[in-house]
């Protein structure tokens, strides 16, 4: 399927991203993640916390955190997308709304400085939009090849950033303009190397 093959790519960097952010998650955290593969590696690496409340688009998220019967998780209702194994539209919108969570992590298709966060699918893009309005925490998954891509539509500008999380593999100067327009950053080493 296109999540799978989503997820083969750059699959080393999306674990070191997803091992570093699964440090920011505490047992009975009510968090919230997108249907990117990297929001998927994150699910796998968050096996151990217990407790978390979890509201995902994602199949394959909502499957893997579901595996550990002491966590709380809600898949949100909607149109399926099956080539992305994700839940999107107004009724997921509407949900979304009346929700809280503490921290989201997103990822997204491309990032500019300019634009912030882009989504190649429209109602991929509208949904994130709605999530930034209900988290304390925008926690930014994005892997190096990301960088100096734009996709159609903006979701999330940098300044609604609170923490970004990528990989070895970005450039020095990507690194410095991050840095100069006040993200924190995380640079997440490959646990193999």
């Amino acid at each position: 399927t296109s999540f799978f093959t989503r997820y083969d790519q750059n699959l080393v960097w999306k674990n070191a991203i997803a091992h570093e952010a699964a440090k920011l998650v505490s047992d009975g955290d009510s968090i919230l993640l997108d249907a990117s593969s990297t929001a998927y590696c994150l699910a796998c690496a968050l096996a151990d916390r217990k407790d978390l409340r979890v509201v995902t688009n994602g199949f394959n998220t909502a499957t893997e955190l579901a595996k550990n019967n002491s966590n709380n998780v809600a898949l949100i209702g909607g149109m399926v997308n099956s080539s992305s194994s994700s839940v999107t539209g107004l009724l997921s919108e509407r949900i979304i709304e009346d929700l809280h969570v503490q921290k989201a992590f997103l990822s997204c298709s491309g990032f500019s400085l300019e634009r912030g966060m882009t989504e190649v699918h429209l109602n991929e893009a509208q949904l994130k939009r709605k999530v930034i309005h209900i988290t304390d925490q925008l926690i930014a998954l994005i892997d190096s090849s990301k960088f100096g891509k734009e996709d159609l539509t903006p979701f999330a500008k940098p300044v609604l950033i609170y923490r970004l999380y990528t990989d070895a593999q970005i450039t020095k100067e990507w690194q410095d303009q991050l840095l100069q327009a006040g993200i924190d950053l995380v640079i997440c080493q490959d646990e193999e190397l």
